[in-house]
């Protein structure tokens, strides 16, 4: 399907004109990041941006919503006062079909189940120009690069995996909802420049090793955090040897390292792949400006000259790995793995095999995990594990259907779940272990922290390409090397596996299968947008109040976190996302996943009040309704992971003024700041080990906030004596007028914008 080709047209007859102008700027080479940057700033720079240093308003040429974030984001957009979107935007229904017993009956009760929502987002859709994919259609990043992401685009989403759409040349990023309103209501959107890191890949995967082992091997290197503030741009010839999906899966996985977005420079793969999506016109334009669609030939040739950092990893030694459990950045070679399951403990027997997903489910990936398959049902065997299947797209899976492979993989056991997130984010209701057992399950998803699958702790979730978690489904256990270890069919005999092969593209191009784009209404100005004011799921916003020209005195220390503290962490997934459009309900979960340094007990802590240890919520609550502030006190990176915003807007909801931390992740910093939030670091991280449980903190210095200049912290002890620290912030001009006028939106209203859809 071709969408926006007019819209295309005009971005790529301005692309070179854009690059000259940034050229007689910069005068030297650019990085291909660095050429999509400065072809989307949205005003003219004066000066040259420093990486990591300098805010820079950016115009991004679209914007992609998942229904899970669009409730919020489309009720903020609705009260924001504009008629249309000033970018073409679209919302995906993926995140609220629950898992459980296969795609019919999980589609068919999803639907019944969330109607109210999904009747809500589609006549939001309809109302403001915004184009919608019903339930089943697909996973929001593979139906944007099947339709949507083109080669040096920009675009934001509300899902942190919204770097998916590099591996078709743009630079993608993952966005809060706030973020996601500024743009679609024609205002520029506020990005620090960010560092660039460029891996330089060589050589040619060989064996079982796949793209999903590149980003497996770079997180490993990386970290969750080693991406920070920085975009991961792939280059050198080995780049150019990998599928236009495998790309979208390095890019999509590109996340869990912390990186702003990762990108790879237009190449053949790339047209190849704009082809058989019915996409050539497209192509074509990109073919006639490819000098801006790559980084340039002196960059290539001299990287460590023009990147912050460079990674550089030959394809053809790379082994298959494992990463896991309980964070995507630990990284286990396969040759090594046996040895780590049994020194380490974790559980050895495979409860559930799970492929599929946003970040492994194209073509190229099931053929190949299907290759894997056909070898067992050749050789008499079967999963010895529950294996689930998620297709990416109802193009994915129509196509899957008709070539085979689906047969292939149920032939062998497998369960083939909805066209949705699913088990990849929490919407997957096991029946086979109990809450708190532990036990191990293998997927080709993404991300793998504590509960982030099925919301239980004992589970020990790996990460692996498809191929890897086939064949480990057939040996049913963890310790298990299938480069070099049999397996033993119901004869006995013994099999040794081949390693997988698989077609990148269908032959037969790909089938559609059920339609699932709405188009929006073309009476727009007829239809209504109504919420029952007695709805559980819906509610709509009422504006946080403005700062009120003072310091905060004696704040509440609700919680001091310990230990990685994730969005999982401060607002659980799972059953809770059918309250994301409500943010009074919702806002029961805040912070029920964080473990108290204070208390053994987790989400759980003292009431200053009355003494009690109740739920964080609970205790929020009273000290809101008492007119008490407090504060969050946390570690490293916290608020890492998914992009959701209920992360920063519950807190700001019940009456928090600050999250105090050593570090934070770049989507929830920003979430914060566009809430109203004081998001704030230690300048000496060991001050964090000064905050008691019973202290009382006063911020001060908010009278002359600035861009560069510290706060200050006084600690109130319960004994009487006091400590003064000193806290840091990254608020420019702009975003501290988002604290004083109490939101970013409400900023927005001040401003009164008279861009396009006004």
């Amino acid at each position: 399907m071709l969408f926006d080709l007019d819209v295309i047209k005009k971005i790529y007859a301005e692309l070179p004109k854009r690059l000259h102008v940034a050229r007689q700027m910069t005068k030297r080479p650019l990085t291909l990041t660095e050429k999509i940057l400065y072809t989307h700033v949205a005003h003219s720079l004066t000066e040259i941006p420093v990486r990591g240093k300098t805010y820079v308003d950016f115009a991004p040429d679209r914007v992609a919503m998942q229904d899970a974030t669009a409730q919020m984001a489309l009720l903020q957009f609705a009260s924001s006062g504009n008629q249309q979107t000033a970018v073409p935007s679209t919302v995906h229904c993926d995140h609220l079909i629950l898992a459980e017993t296969g795609a019919k009956e999980d589609l068919e009760r999803a639907t019944h189940d969330s109607k109210e929502v999904f009747d809500f987002l589609q006549s939001v859709s309809n109302k403001y120009g915004i184009g919608f994919w019903k339930p089943g259609a697909g996973i929001i990043h593979q139906v944007v690069l099947e339709n949507y992401a083109f080669p040096g685009g920009m675009m934001i989403g509300t899902d942190s995996h919204t770097p998916n759409a590099g591996g078709l040349g743009m630079v993608a990023i993952g966005v809060g909802g706030a973020d996601a309103v500024d743009v679609m209501a024609g205002m520029p959107w506020e990005l620090k420049f960010p560092k660039i890191i460029g891996v330089k890949l060589s050589g040619k995967l060989q064996g079982w090793a796949s793209a999903k082992d590149v980003i497996l091997l770079v997180a490993g290197i990386l970290t969750v955090k080693g991406g920070t503030g920085a975009i991961i741009e792939y280059f050198g010839e080995g780049a150019h040897s990998i599928s236009c999906t495998g790309k979208g899966t390095i890019c999509n996985m590109g996340a869990e390292i912390g990186a702003t977005t990762s990108v790879f420079p237009y190449d053949s793969r790339m047209a190849e792949y704009l082809k058989a999506t019915g996409r050539a016109k497209v192509a074509a334009l990109a073919d006639k400006i490819v000098d801006c669609l790559v980084p340039d030939p002196e960059v290539v040739q001299d990287p460590y000259t023009y990147y912050d950092q460079v990674i550089e990893i030959d394809l053809s030694t790379l082994e298959p790995y494992i990463n896991g459990p309980y964070s995507p950045d630990r990284a286990w070679k396969l040759s090594d793995f046996a040895d780590a399951v049994i020194k380490n403990e974790f559980p050895e027997k495979l409860s559930v095999a799970l492929i599929g997903s946003c970040t492994n489910s194209s073509y190229e990936d099931i053929e190949r995990a299907t290759s894997v398959a056909k070898q067992a049902l050749k050789h008499g065997l079967k999963a010895k594990c529950p294996l689930t299947i998620t297709p990416g797209s109802e193009q994915i899976r129509a196509t899957i259907e008709r070539d085979g492979q689906l047969g292939i993989l149920e032939s062998i056991g497998g369960l083939v779940l909805a066209n949705a997130c699913g088990p990849c984010i929490g919407q997957w209701k096991r029946h086979d272990v109990a809450f708190g057992e532990k036990n191990s399950i293998l997927t080709s998803y993404n991300r793998n922290f504590s509960g982030r699958n099925d919301a239980n702790p004992g589970t020990h979730s790996f990460v692996a390409s498809p191929e890897i978690v086939i064949a480990f489904s057939l040996a049913g256990h963890l310790a298990f090397n299938p480069m070099k270890d049999t397996l033993k069919n119901d004869k006995g005999q013994i099999v040794k596996l081949v390693p997988p092969q698989g077609e990148e593209l269908p032959k037969q191009g790909f089938e559609q299968g059920e339609e699932g784009y709405v188009p929006p209404a073309k009476n727009r100005e007829q239809v209504q947008v109504a919420v029952d004011p007695s709805s559980t799921r819906l509610q709509l916003l009422e504006p946080f109040k403005p700062w009120q020209g003072d310091d905060l005195d004696r704040l509440y220390v609700l919680v001091k976190a310990q230990g990685k503290c994730t969005t999982d962490h401060i607002s659980p997934a799972g059953k809770w996302l059918k309250f994301r459009g409500h943010l009074d309900n919702i806002s029961e979960n805040m912070l029920t996943g964080a473990v108290n340094a204070f208390r053994e007990q987790v989400g759980h802590g003292l009431n200053l009040l009355d003494g009690e240890i109740e739920s964080f919520p609970k205790i929020a609550r009273a000290y809101k309704k008492a007119g008490i502030g407090w504060v969050v006190i946390g570690e490293d990176n916290y608020g890492e992971g998914s992009s959701r915003e209920h992360a920063a807007m519950e807190p700001r909801h019940l009456g928090g003024q600050a999250i105090i931390v050593k570090s934070f992740a770049r989507i929830h910093e920003t979430n914060l700041k566009k809430q109203g939030m004081l998001a704030l670091t230690f300048q000496n991280p060991a001050d964090y080990d000064k905050i008691r449980e019973d202290d009382r903190l006063t911020i001060k210095g908010l009278k002359s906030f600035a861009p560069g200049k510290p706060l200050t912290l006084v600690i109130h002890h319960k004994n009487g004596t006091e400590e003064t620290v000193v806290l840091n912030h990254t608020y420019n001009d702009s975003q501290i007028a988002w604290f004083k006028a109490g939101s970013a939106l409400n900023y927005l209203k001040q401003l009164k914008p008279k861009g396009k859809g006004t």
